[in-house]
């Protein structure tokens, strides 16, 4: 019996189009992926969105981002709908192993983490990035702390190289049955921590910051070189879906003016780099090699796609049925195997980063032809590559037709706009972090950094009761695994460590800390308000609630004397009493 094949993915994180060798940028060395350029298929005009996690969320789905809940990358927007069927779950379900090393960015706590969407054996950081608030405290790159199905494990070694090392393995344990291997690295994303040795040789070319993100660059490069000579030393790489592809436009290998024209840096001669609704946010490399598949031979496919045909693609090459799963995008086998039937479409592609989208708001509609932005612009991408020329006013029947295509996108993606993301409470125990708090301005404590200096936020957490019954709430300031009280700073404040004892904690990058003064707790859900004293070295403030089934909001946060917010908790703990 044929095995099917089995598939590599390489997605990296804030790398643009032009941050390759292989795609003309100067500078950057990339000479293992530029290799594998030439030996693969090149989708040219390959389109996701401006920024991570709802790129992510089309990539595992097949539905455009905003559809499935997803237009953000904080504030309860970036968790993927738990009626979305995944990528990894349809593979699983075929009878592949799963695996993910490196960053989901779909959601931390059940039921949205990557183990409860399909992924047998992960790997993972927190967040939309090492260092950000769901992550585990300290994180820095070196010596970090990951997630291994939902546990905490310490790792010795650079994150990109970790990442990679944990994917190995998972390939060598599987090499004889199929696999879904998806290696998200969360380089070159910021911050721009990289061994020296790799930024060294880019620092008299270019601005420090661009030096180390090329570094991040030439590190994964190495590790892909890595990757690729695992397979071939096990026999398995011909009979191997490899793909590497980025997920946004640049974030540091570009300056740009006010109209995101480049000024400095390459970028494949695109305007806009990462959160762009102009081609350099959105368009990516995307190559692909398959050779028992008969796609070894470097080809460019000029046709428009998108993140949105991924799922589906694969699925098709490994011949795994789905029947009840229905896709915005397209399998592109037959293309890829010289058919361009049906390839004349109307794709869009959106930045959002608000609590509720708003229409036409940094948007790019597109065709082979064609980019008409935010409803106005327009632009014929063909002969103007940079988007230079606004020709609208030439052309106002494409405008009309393109703006009635977005209406329909616009109908079918906002149907579910008003409904809730909930977390579930009930028999299983969630901890949920501030990343994830929902307000009108999306305004959260993503980074571990806002905590250390007290951001003052607030807002609210969808949550269902899934049975009536007492549950228990820990609302905290600090996270469990360094069990600070919850008025004090890190440093000063009577909480005095060491320099040592910060070294030893890896605290360098997290020093400092800001005592608040919070002196009650309080929460609010379906109606009760209770308020608590906190004691001078309470570490949690800790409340019992009787709750009726259904879906509400949960408020959970630390006030001063005057009974006046001071900020939301940053780290909420919920299980059954």
């Amino acid at each position: 019996m044929k095995k099917n094949p089995n598939i590599v993915f390489i997605l990296t994180d804030d790398q643009g189009f032009g941050d390759l060798g292989c795609t003309g940028n100067p500078i950057v060395q990339t000479p293992n992926i530029d290799s594998f350029y030439n030996e693969s298929l090149r989708f040219t005009n390959f389109h996701v969105g401006p920024t991570c996690a709802p790129t992510r969320s089309g990539l595992m789905t097949g539905h455009f981002a905003n559809s499935t809940g997803v237009w953000h990358t904080v504030g309860g927007r970036s968790l993927l709908r738990k009626d979305e069927v995944t990528l990894a779950t349809a593979l699983k379900n075929a009878g592949y192993e799963t695996g993910i090393f490196g960053k989901w960015h779909l959601g931390d706590a059940y039921p949205y983490r990557p183990m409860d969407r399909g992924f047998n054996e992960t790997v993972v950081h927190g967040g939309g990035g090492i260092s950000q608030t769901p992550d585990y405290w300290g994180n820095d790159y070196f010596d970090d702390t990951y997630f291994v199905n939902g546990e905490p494990v310490e790792f010795k070694g650079y994150c990109t190289d970790v990442f990679f090392d944990e994917a190995i393995k998972f390939i060598e344990k599987n090499q004889n049955q199929p696999f879904f291997c998806f290696i998200p690295s969360n380089a070159p994303h910021l911050p721009y921590n990289v061994p020296n040795s790799y930024s060294k040789p880019y620092m008299n070319q270019t601005n420090d910051d661009r030096a180390r993100f090329y570094g991040m660059i030439t590190n994964i490069d190495e590790n892909f070189a890595r990757l690729r000579a695992k397979l071939s030393e096990l026999n398995i790489e011909d009979d191997t879906i490899v793909i590497f592809m980025t997920d946004n436009g640049t974030s540091c290998g570009i300056t740009v003016d006010a109209s995101d024209y480049v000024i400095d840096g390459f970028n494949g001669g695109l305007r806009g780099g990462k959160n762009s609704e102009y081609d350099g946010g959105h368009r990516v490399p995307f190559f692909m090699k398959w050779t028992n598949g008969g796609f070894d031979v470097g080809k460019d496919l000029n046709q428009l796609t998108a993140n949105v045909d991924f799922m589906p693609t694969l699925l098709d090459m490994c011949d795994v049925k789905e029947e009840k799963l229905e896709f915005h995008g397209m399998s592109l086998l037959p293309y890829m195997r010289g058919n361009e039937k049906g390839l004349d479409r109307t794709l869009v592609t959106d930045s959002q980063r608000v609590a509720y989208p708003v229409k036409w708001r940094k948007s790019a509609v597109m065709t082979n032809d064609w980019r008409l932005i935010n409803g106005r612009e327009l632009y014929e991408i063909n002969q103007d590559r940079e988007q230079r020329f606004d020709i609208s006013h030439k052309y106002p029947e494409v405008v009309r037709r393109l703006r009635t295509d977005y209406d329909k996108w616009w109908k079918l993606v906002s149907t579910q706009y008003d409904e809730m993301i909930p977390y579930p409470i009930g028999e299983e125990t969630i901890h949920i972090t501030c990343h994830d708090l929902r307000n009108e301005e999306c305004e959260t404590a993503w980074n571990q950094r806002h905590i250390r200096s007290g951001l003052r936020i607030d807002g609210y957490y969808e949550v269902e009761i899934e049975k009536s019954g007492k549950y228990r709430f820990g609302l905290r300031r600090w996270p469990q695994s360094i069990d600070l009280p919850i008025a004090k700073g890190i440093i000063g404040q009577d909480i005095e460590f060491s320099k040592e004892f910060i070294q030893e904690k890896n605290w360098e990058t997290y020093s400092g800390g800001e005592a608040l003064q919070i002196d009650y707790a309080q929460i609010q859900i379906q109606g009760i308000i209770e308020t608590k004293k906190v004691e001078e070295d309470d570490r949690e403030a800790e409340f019992v609630l009787e709750l009726e089934k259904g879906l509400t909001r949960l408020s959970a946060k630390f006030i001063g004397k005057d009974k006046e917010g001071v900020t939301a908790a940053y780290f909420v703990e919920i299980s059954k009493a």
